[in-house]
């Protein structure tokens, strides 16, 4: 069995898919604020939250445990596409490898559809496939347009 894998969901939202590219690519450091799941999200690397080379470190709920991580990420402005690349704390522990990629859409009637995939090569096989970050993503998500749509 292939220690590797590609896990996505797509959710209908309220809010645009501009509104929802902003906060991510210009607002990530307020995310935390809107969710219970982010226990503490800080700048560990660069000067600034939104630059390629920025490093962050974050602190969240996964499957009812609290897990740290670092982040890089990696923006296409053009497609709408973010890759926040995870490594580092507890997810170098399960993971060669774990990337979070969002990408957003405009509905034809208002409002947008999210994707989240998430990448990921587990370090063996004991290691479950990440499925308790497709439900944190989920459970984020709700949270946020209840936020951007107000």
């Amino acid at each position: 069995m292939s220690l590797d894998g590609r896990i996505s969901i797509e959710i209908g939202v309220h809010a645009t898919a501009a509104k929802w590219y902003n906060i991510f690519a210009k607002q990530l450091h307020q995310i935390q604020n809107l969710t219970d799941r982010i226990h503490q999200a800080k700048l560990h690397h660069g000067e600034d939250w939104h630059h390629n080379e920025a490093i962050k470190n974050w602190t969240y709920i996964i499957d009812g445990k609290v897990n740290t991580c670092q982040e890089s990420v990696e923006y296409d402005e053009a497609k709408k596409i973010i890759t926040f690349k995870l490594f580092g704390g507890d997810v170098a522990k399960q993971f060669k490898f774990l990337n979070l990629i969002f990408e957003t859409s405009d509905k034809e009637n208002g409002g947008a559809n999210i994707k989240w995939t998430v990448e990921y090569e587990r370090l063996s096989q004991e290691v479950h496939p990440p499925y308790g970050y497709i439900e944190y993503l989920y459970k984020c998500t709700v949270d946020f347009d209840a936020h951007l749509k107000a």
